[in-house]
């Protein structure tokens, strides 16, 4: 037979494993041979290998990047890795894979810190706060209750930032902590702790908390929800929000003053002249509504911020979605350690990168930093500048 072509059938693809190696590493030592000649003493001089990610340890920061990977983006908690890496020829109990975790946080904390600090000089902010169970804390029993704080960047902002805190209280000076010194707008739920932030801070409500509220109204009879008048209001606010989206924020502004406002004010009529029982659905709607009604209003004058707070909560479920199959933290130092790896990989997917790659890339080059690095040494490894490769780390899900 003579070939006379050939014609497509189909695409494939396929998956190569990953594998382990062991490195060994040596220092080389020399000896100068001229100067024992001139003053008989022997002059030997020895190589210096990088330094170890955690000391007397076999773990490296591919080792640990992939751990924390499945841990935090993936969600599988570190006792049934252990199968896995077992299975893979690597046998690691499950103490020594929580101190790699806990330690080499102490190594990226300082970049964690100074995320903390660029993101507190934004002029706008979002943020939201979710339970965690942490059993050995001082003076609390295993069975209460502890938090992780969240506060991000706006969708639009230049510079993405998603920063989480551990802290055993949901009280109001967390928050203080928290913000510190920021000046400038945040969007955040009605919960009272936000209140002691001061004047500095110009509060704006979420309208999609209220919504929730009113749809679970909606919802108080078995099958389709009822189309409520709050609920088919509020249904237009969004609506309208969708198609101006991708607007500038003076742009958007000006829609909401021309359309979005008359919607608004006729929302807040029928809540003035609504009739409920305080402790049904619809009363405790209410009550939410109009206790924030003056926070809510603030989104008419801010086209930067979104109708609702949904960015930050979206962070959030990523810590929840690990927080069903890790369960709980056993310290403060791992409860913390979770929300300073959180922190990375949410930013670095927030900036668009993938944050793996990124994860090892940071042990890497941190890990050879002094002890005490300064701003400087540590602002080339933010998410936004420009990294080795950072064109193949371009996170698909961003």
């Amino acid at each position: 037979l003579i070939p006379v072509g050939k014609h497509f059938v189909r695409e494939v693809v396929h998956q190569i494993p990953g594998r382990l190696y062991r490195e060994q590493i040596f220092e080389q030592t020399y000896k100068c041979a001229a100067c024992e000649t001139n003053d008989g003493v022997s002059h030997l001089y020895q190589g210096t290998a990088p330094q170890a990610l955690i000391p007397h340890s076999l773990a490296t920061s591919s080792l640990v990047a992939e751990l924390l990977y499945q841990k935090y983006a993936l969600g599988t908690p570190l006792y049934r890795q252990m199968k896995a890496w077992r299975r893979a020829g690597l046998i690691l109990s499950e103490t020594t894979m929580t101190n790699w975790v806990i330690k080499a946080a102490t190594i990226v904390q300082p970049l964690c810190t100074l995320l903390h600090e660029q993101l507190l000089t934004q002029p706008y902010l979002q943020g939201d706060e979710t339970p965690f169970q942490v059993l050995h804390e001082v003076g609390k029993t295993a069975q209460s209750k502890s938090y992780i704080w969240i506060a991000r960047s706006i969708r639009l902002a230049a510079h993405q930032v998603v920063y989480y805190t551990y802290s055993d209280n949901r009280a109001g000076k967390t928050a203080q902590q928290l913000y510190g010194d920021f000046m400038g707008v945040l969007q955040c739920d009605g919960y009272s702790g936000y209140n002691l932030l001061g004047a500095t801070v110009t509060r704006v409500g979420c309208w999609a908390h209220v919504r929730r509220k009113f749809f679970d109204d909606a919802c108080k009879i078995k099958g389709q929800p009822t189309i409520t008048p709050p609920l088919k209001l509020l249904d237009q606010m969004f609506y309208l929000e969708r198609g101006w989206r991708d607007l500038t924020p003076t742009k958007r502004k000006e829609l909401r003053q021309e359309q979005l406002k008359p919607v608004i004010k006729q929302f807040w009529q029928w809540c003035d002249q609504a009739v409920a029982t305080p402790k049904s659905r619809l009363g405790r709607a209410l009550t939410y509504a109009q206790n924030q009604r003056s926070m809510l209003n603030r989104v008419l004058d801010y086209g930067e911020i979104d109708l609702s707070n949904n960015a930050t909560e979206r962070n959030v479920k990523s810590f929840v979605i690990g927080r069903k199959n890790w369960l709980f933290a056993t310290s403060p130092a791992g409860a913390q350690a979770n929300a300073i790896w959180l922190t990375l990989i949410e930013t670095a997917k927030a900036n668009g990168l993938d944050p793996r790659q990124y994860l090892e890339y940071l042990l890497n080059q941190l890990g050879q930093l002094p002890v005490f690095p300064t701003e400087e040494e540590l602002a080339v490894y933010l998410p936004w500048q420009q990294v080795p490769d950072k064109k193949v780390w371009r996170d698909q899900e961003a």
